[in-house]
């Protein structure tokens, strides 16, 4: 197994992917401008935040490679996943604020072919064997992208993020009725939600949502205000902010109820769609 990949197996029809929660530059740390500036984007905390998927008998699986280093929630082809709009690549040359990350040359083509080999088709090859493991024994399975971003980015997005944002590429990714749960959860909550936004699922929501045949992927895309206190202004001495678990319980107690609605779907009799 390799060390950079953390997949804790349960039994449960669900999985719970984290992306972008890792912070290891590997072996080409020193390429970067600055080891601050190329973590700095981490999906921060949110695989602790959703610790209690696990209680619920959830698959979890984490690489601990940076997305810096490559983005294993792109199209490996390198094809934007959001053309016309501000993005990150499958390896990034910047940050979500378009500021460069390398101190020199960017990854060329063959660089870019070996962190594909080292890291990304391991990463995925994994999440696969576990769709599959499920998949034989579960008519239906549920794969959640768990992610968070700060919750103003103007490079990417005008104003402040929703709280939830919920992506399904425009329901082609799963059950319509399953996002319709999810939404109601989330409205519920009395924070701001949207579905398909800005952030409609990137590269492991579209792979892997194939109703059709019982995998339903939903991400899900939270405002990191709901979970830390965020600076009004980034530093290396005050970026990340720590996780504050009291603040948080409102999202914890919402996120909750929405992986048990989608544990129920997944006990649903019917058709796999």
């Amino acid at each position: 197994m390799n060390d950079w990949l953390d997949i804790r197996r349960g039994d449960a029809a669900l999985i719970v992917a984290f992306p972008h929660t890792g912070t290891d530059l590997a072996d080409v740390g020193d390429a970067f401008r600055s080891p601050w500036i190329a973590r700095a984007d981490a999906d921060w905390w949110v695989d602790q935040l959703y610790a209690f998927a696990r209680d619920l008998g959830a698959t979890t699986i984490r690489t601990t490679i940076s997305r810096s280093v490559i983005d294993v929630n792109r199209d490996p082809s390198g094809a934007s996943l959001y053309p016309g709009q501000a993005t990150t690549e499958l390896c990034p040359t910047t940050d979500f604020d378009g500021e460069p990350l390398y101190a020199g040359a960017v990854p060329d083509a063959a660089e870019i072919d070996r962190r594909r080999a080292n890291w990304f088709s391991p990463y995925h090859a994994a999440l696969q064997a576990e769709i599959d493991r499920l998949r034989a024994r579960h008519d239906r399975v549920v794969v959640y992208d768990a992610h968070s971003i700060r919750s103003i980015v103007p490079r990417l997005f005008d104003g402040a993020l929703p709280q939830f944002n919920i992506g399904t590429n425009f329901g082609t990714t799963c059950s319509p009725d399953l996002t319709a749960e999810v939404a109601r959860l989330c409205a519920a909550s009395g924070m701001s939600h949207v579905v398909d936004g800005r952030f409609r699922g990137g590269w492991t929501t579209r792979h892997y949502g194939r109703p059709e045949q019982g995998v339903h992927a939903i991400q899900m895309e939270l405002a990191m205000r709901g979970y830390l206190h965020e600076p009004a202004e980034r530093t290396e001495a005050n970026w990340p902010p720590p996780l504050d678990p009291a603040h948080a319980a409102p999202l914890t107690a919402t996120l909750t109820a929405i992986l048990k609605a989608c544990l129920a779907f997944t006990r649903q009799e019917g058709r796999p769609s």
